[in-house]
C-alpha cells in the first residue's frame, strides 16, 4: 500500500497509509489530520488547501481551471499549493509529501 507524509501546522511529520484511489483529503480524514474539506471534496471551497513538496509537484497532474479558481481563495497560497480533494493517490505517488498551511 502506498504511503504519504503530512507535515502538520506545528511541523510534525506524520507518515500514513495512503490507499490508491483515495484523495489526500480522504486520507487526512482517515488519519485524523486537521484538514477541513468543508465542501466534502466537491471543489466548492479551498479548505483542503495543502502545499505539495516541490519535489513532488511535477509528478501531479496539472490543476484544472476550477481548482485554480478555488485556490485563489486560499490563505497562504504558495507555488505548489493544491486542493487535497483533487490529488488522488496512485502507486506512483507512494511517498508523497504535503504540508498543511498555517491558518490566518
Amino acid at each position: 500500500m502506498p504511503h504519504m507524509v503530512f507535515i502538520e501546522r506545528d511541523g510534525t511529520r506524520r507518515e500514513v497509509d495512503a490507499p490508491a484511489g483515495l484523495s489526500v483529503l480522504e486520507i487526512a480524514h482517515k488519519h485524523d489530520i486537521d484538514l477541513e474539506g468543508a465542501c466534502e471534496g466537491s471543489l466548492a471551497c479551498a479548505t483542503c488547501h495543502v502545499i505539495v513538496d516541490p519535489e513532488w509537484a511535477p509528478k501531479l497532474a496539472s490543476p484544472t481551471d476550477d481548482e485554480e479558481d478555488m485556490l485563489d481563495l486560499a490563505f497562504g497560497l504558495e507555488k505548489t499549493s493544491r486542493l487535497g480533494c483533487q490529488i488522488v493517490m496512485t502507486d506512483a505517488l507512494d511517498g508523497l509529501v504535503v504540508r498543511l498551511p498555517h491558518t490566518a
